[in-house]
């Protein structure tokens, strides 16, 4: 008859194997999370990279392109100016964003602001044009990936020169007002008189409007510009004081 030493041996014996099995089991099964972790992590690096660079880059090659078709049709046309909304119909240059020159479309519809554009409102509120004589010129630009236009609008502060080029006329206006958040619905930001921004009587003005915060499209900010004046483009396309 075995001993009660040898017994607890022996009951024991199975217990510390079935123990070290269940711990074996477990840290493979931790492995293999931590396995799936580091790849998830891969994936969502090379969708951020994918995102928020390469769209960058892909949209500054088409955007420059159809900019170069468009400043070749107007060389090329010898005629009077006209809206041209196959094309584009100019370029915007804000200073303070530090972003060059920006082609604006017709529409803000994803699929052309993925572009590298800008865009105007064709609705919810229609757009004025800046040769219209009253109205809000109302833009739309990304703010991160696909060129990224506006992604420095915070920048620009009360006083500084937004300028529209278009075929034969530089359009030159003084921003005046700034709204940092607002709902995406906020359709009164696009107005003819947008009185939000504290005007009360028709002009002509300029709305830029784009996603906040960085990297959400949670809310909008937008930026109001009045016209102070306009200028003849020359036969140089010597750029008004504001751009030089």
């Amino acid at each position: 008859m075995a001993s009660r030493t040898e017994q607890d041996e022996q009951t024991s014996a199975p217990s510390s194997a079935q123990a070290r099995r269940g711990r074996g089991r477990i840290a493979g099964a931790v492995s293999v999370f931590g396995e799936l972790l580091i790849t998830a992590g891969l994936i969502l690096g090379l969708f951020v990279v994918y995102s928020l660079w390469w769209t960058n880059v892909v949209a500054d090659r088409e955007a420059s392109k159809q900019g170069d078709h468009m400043r070749n049709h107007w060389a090329q046309d010898t005629g009077p100016g006209a809206l041209d909304t196959k094309n584009g119909i100019g370029f915007l240059h804000v200073p303070s964003m530090k972003n060059g020159e920006v082609l604006v479309s017709r529409s803000t519809d994803t699929d052309v602001l993925n572009d590298g554009v800008a865009g105007y409102y064709t609705e919810p509120v229609k757009s004025a044009m800046p040769w219209d004589s009253k109205g809000n010129f109302t833009l739309a630009a990304h703010r991160d990936g696909h060129g990224a236009k506006f992604h420095n609008i915070d920048k620009v502060k009360t006083g500084d020169a937004v300028v529209f080029e278009t075929k034969d006329t530089w359009y030159v206006y003084k921003v005046y007002s700034e709204l940092k958040q607002t709902s995406k619905y906020n359709v009164d930001v696009l107005q003819p008189v947008p009185k939000e921004s504290g005007k009360k009587k028709p002009g002509r003005y300029i709305t830029l409007t784009t996603c906040t915060p960085v990297y959400t499209s949670q809310y909008r900010y937008i930026v109001w510009g009045e016209l102070v004046r306009t200028e003849k483009v020359d036969a140089e396309r010597t750029p008004p004081a504001e751009l030089r």
